[in-house]
């Protein structure tokens, strides 16, 4: 009964490893917040950020057939490079037509300048008539002044018998015949006039018609350009060096003009677009020192520096951009797109970028380069 007694009355050992590790939670929790705390003074961090590179979309200018395709997928091109033919026959057949017109147009403006130099000569020949009549005018003019005299002289003779009336009939005869000959010159020059006034109307209309039918061939020229160029488009050739996407057309294919069928995407140029949320952007500034960590390279550390801002929230460039005055208003927090360009030419792994791979951002606010 006495040894019961004595063993309940011995002290119980403490555990102490509850307290020890709330002790070493608390301490480290402590130092984990503070060392987050203090690093957020300094850095601005996101991982809502991908790699981007400039995509030129293959578009053709006109509608037709594919007839050929040389390009396949992820297949690397150079500038001008043939990626695609389309059926060039219907231009062939426009661009024949638009030639023949434009031959046309160049016969009629030959006609037009023959016409129009006949038209000078016969102002030139009808103006020669009339200086022509208007010598024989003076000479009829001449003429009826000497038959007039004649017979003034022939009637005073006849009067005292001096001449016989024969005499005198032939010199009334001959200023009368003068007297219409002057009257016959001067209708024939007002007719030559008037001949020469119309032809020189003939002559201005004929220069009109030659300036319509220079317009006429310029308007067929430029038919024909844009037959050839129509024609050049049915080669469809790179716009850039980069390497092609997966190839969605096929030979025989119908495609329309403006539609995009693949596209090439340049690598040799790669940025980082981070979206920030607005109350980050606060302490950003151009310049200043990024690390970039890409998810396809764990443990590599990219440098990198803030390009840019965009002028406007990502959801002001959504299809359906936000109207808070249109319903009930829910403050939502945006997001800015920030450029991050890469510094480190050297660093070999940048060629290896691919537009789209998830990156994380670490910005260092105290840090520009």
């Amino acid at each position: 009964m006495s040894t019961t007694n004595n063993e309940q009355a011995a002290p119980k050992k403490r555990n102490y490893t509850f307290p020890i590790i709330l002790i070493l939670l608390v301490v480290g929790g402590g130092w984990f917040g503070i060392s987050k705390y203090i690093h957020s003074l300094h850095h601005e961090e996101t991982d809502d950020a991908q790699v981007e590179a400039n995509i030129s979309p293959v578009i053709p200018r006109i509608s037709g057939y594919v007839t050929e395709v040389r390009v396949k997928d992820n297949q690397v091109v150079k500038k001008g490079d043939t990626l695609l033919i389309l059926d060039d026959r219907d231009m062939k057949l426009k661009l024949e037509q638009a030639e023949a017109a434009l031959a046309t147009s160049q016969s009629n403006l030959e006609a037009m300048r023959a016409n129009a130099g006949a038209a000078h000569a016969n102002i030139a020949t009808t103006q020669a008539s009339v200086s022509t009549i208007d010598a024989q005018i003076e000479t009829a003019k001449v003429n009826v002044w000497r038959t007039s005299e004649d017979f003034k002289r022939f009637e005073n003779l006849i009067k005292d018998h001096s001449i016989t009336q024969q005499q005198y009939e032939q010199a009334l005869a001959a200023k009368q015949t003068a007297e219409k000959q002057l009257q016959v010159l001067q209708e024939q020059k007002g007719q030559a006039s008037r001949q020469v006034n119309a032809v020189s109307s003939q002559s201005n209309a004929t220069a009109s018609q030659v300036s319509v039918a220079a317009a006429a061939i310029k308007e067929k020229q430029v038919a024909v350009d844009d037959a050839k160029l129509n024609l050049s488009y049915t080669v469809v050739t790179a716009s850039s060096d980069g390497k092609i996407s997966k190839v969605n057309v096929r030979e025989g294919q119908f495609v329309n003009a403006g539609a995009a069928l693949f596209s090439i995407v340049q690598g040799d140029d790669v940025w980082v677009v981070a979206n920030f949320k607005e109350t980050q952007v606060g302490k950003i500034r151009e310049g200043q020192k990024v690390i970039v960590e890409v998810d396809a390279f764990p443990g590599h550390e990219f440098e990198a520096k803030v390009g840019s801002f965009s002028p406007a929230t990502g959801a002001r460039f959504a299809l359906l951009p936000p109207d808070n005055a249109s319903g009930n208003f829910v403050k939502v927090v945006q997001r800015l797109p920030v450029r991050i360009e890469f510094t480190n030419a050297s660093d070999s792994l940048i060629r290896l970028l691919r537009a789209g791979l998830n990156v994380d951002v670490d910005i260092h606010l105290d840090a520009v380069n």
